[in-house]
Formats: structure tokens, C-alpha cells, sequence
């Protein structure tokens, strides 16, 4: 049995931007404070969420820095160093370890579509080359390819490589990962609306969306699950499903980001191509935000 790197609710915390586009280290400050003063169980830097494939490297590296420095080993720090190139996600997940990450999340190689053989070579090139964890991240409807059961079994042989954040919606999928890998590989939900079913199948947790506004209430809900209270837990999945879904009512981040903005938690603001969400969208989310919070800016 490997080491658990956390168990419960991960936040795929968003990266803030100040109007011109660049990073607002302040407002990141404010945003770990909030979330480790409401429970949250790991912290995941540079993810799809906090919109990595528009930041520099060097924003990347910065980023690392000033979020283990700020989070000082309070809770797990998690790195996004993936790539397409399996030398530029090496490089990155290298010097992601160097600056203190508890562990690296290395996303499916995108637009390759890598074989599953390939992606069984590129997640063992960037294992071998760091002593930390490894959390695959299987996102197919974001990369274009899937990571088959089989391949997780390969994969869960390497000492390295510890879990899965597994955003394939397929609930049989899952199971079937959990058959084959058992305690050799741990699964964690992508999908905030499936944490319960996946805990339900061993799953440790979620690496969730919903926590930056939400962090104390996705804790619970894991927390819950784990301390043997399944139908408090159950009912909180089902009590959140609105606002849950409510966070893909278009691409990630896009709708969380302009919820945490009504929230005054941080600025509506992103790099291109990303956009705004648009009006009719905007109000919708605004009339699902009302019924779960008091007061929206």
C-alpha cells in the first residue's frame, strides 16, 4: 500500500488576475486564507481551473513558490506541471519538486492522442525523473484521449505514481479502475457531482471546482464519507448538485470564476480566449448563487 497524499476535498484553486491580465499574488494570498480557514484538505496550483495552458512558465514557477511559501505545510501543496511534450512536463515536475510541492498532477498528453502504450512511457519518463508523487489526470472531454483500466494497472506498478484524478464521468469505468488498481493506486473525483459515488467505489476524496467558493461545505462532505456518516454525506452531495453544475454551465473556470467575483473574493479576469460569461448565463448563475449565499456583490 502506497502513502495517501490527502484525504477529502482538494481545491483546484483559480489563478487571479489583476485587469491587465497579470498575476494578483494579493488576491492568491487572500484566496489560500480563506480556504485553509475553512477546512480544505490540499491545495492543487495550476490546473485546468487556474487556467495553466495561458500562463507562462515563469508565471508558473512564481506561482509554486508563493503558494507553498504562503501555505507553509499547513496542507499538501499539489503542482499542475503536465504537458503534451513529455521533456517541457519532466522539466516542469522537476522544478516543481525543487520548490517544495508535496506532490505533481501531470494531465493526459493533449491533441497527440497519445497510444495507450505512450502514455504509459510518459507518465513513467516524468515519474522517473522526481522522488514526490504523481496524481494522473484523466480529463478525456479536455484532451482527447482516455486512459483505458489496463493501463491504470501498468501504471500503478511505479513506485511514483500514487493516484488518479479521474474526470471520466463513466461510473463503470471507475469501478473498473478500482477493481484492477486496488490500494496500488489511489482515485480521486474530478467531477464534483460524482464525489460521493467514487468514495463509494474507495475513492479518497475529490479534487473539486466547487471548493474556491465553497471549501468548508466540500470538506464536510468528504469528511462525512469518511467517518462512516455516508448519509450525511449523501445528502450534502445531492444538496449541492445545483450549484455543483452550476460551475460547468460553460468551460471551466469561467462560471466559478464569476461567482467567486459576485462573492468579492476575487476579479472577473482572464486571458484570452477566455472570456466573460455572458448575460443570460450570468444572471442564471446569480439566481443559483441566491440560494446558497446571503450576500452577493
Amino acid at each position: 500500500m502506497k502513502d495517501v497524499i490527502f484525504k477529502g476535498s482538494a481545491a483546484a484553486i483559480v489563478t487571479p488576475m489583476d485587469d491587465h491580465g497579470n498575476l494578483d499574488l494579493k488576491t492568491m494570498e487572500k484566496l489560500l486564507k480563506f480556504q485553509l480557514e475553512h477546512g480544505t484538505d490540499a491545495i492543487v496550483v495550476n490546473g485546468t481551473t487556474g487556467e495553466s495552458s495561458t500562463l507562462e512558465e515563469k508565471e508558473k514557477l512564481e506561482l509554486f513558490e508563493f503558494v507553498v511559501h504562503d501555505v507553509n505545510h499547513r496542507v499538501p501543496v499539489i503542482m499542475g506541471t503536465g504537458s503534451n511534450c513529455t521533456a517541457h512536463a519532466v522539466r516542469m515536475s522537476r522544478k516543481a519538486q525543487s520548490l517544495g510541492a508535496s506532490a505533481l498532477l501531470v494531465v493526459t498528453p493533449y491533441y497527440n492522442k497519445a497510444s495507450q502504450q505512450g502514455l504509459v512511457e510518459h507518465f513513467h519518463t516524468v515519474a522517473d525523473s522526481v522522488e514526490i508523487p504523481v496524481i494522473i489526470y484523466n480529463v478525456p472531454t479536455r484532451t482527447g484521449v482516455n486512459v483505458e483500466p489496463e493501463t491504470y494497472l501498468t501504471l500503478s506498478r511505479h513506485p511514483n505514481i500514487r493516484a488518479v484524478k479521474e474526470a471520466n464521468a463513466s461510473i463503470s469505468h471507475i469501478a473498473k479502475v478500482a477493481a484492477l488498481c486496488g490500494d496500488r493506486l489511489d482515485i480521486y473525483s474530478g467531477n464534483d457531482d460524482m464525489t460521493v459515488p467514487v468514495m463509494a467505489l474507495g475513492g479518497k476524496g475529490v479534487i473539486s471546482v466547487l471548493a474556491n467558493i465553497m471549501p468548508f461545505e466540500m470538506h464536510m462532505m468528504c469528511q462525512h464519507f469518511l467517518d462512516g456518516e455516508i448519509g450525511k454525506s449523501k445528502d450534502m452531495q445531492l444538496e449541492l448538485l445545483k450549484i455543483m453544475n452550476a460551475m460547468f454551465m460553460d468551460v471551466n473556470p469561467l462560471p466559478v470564476k464569476a461567482a467567486m467575483a459576485m462573492l468579492g473574493l476575487c476579479g472577473e479576469n482572464y486571458r484570452l480566449p477566455m472570456t466573460r460569461l455572458d448575460e443570460t448565463k450570468r444572471e442564471k448563475l446569480r439566481e443559483i448563487m441566491e440560494h446558497y449565499f446571503v450576500k452577493l456583490h
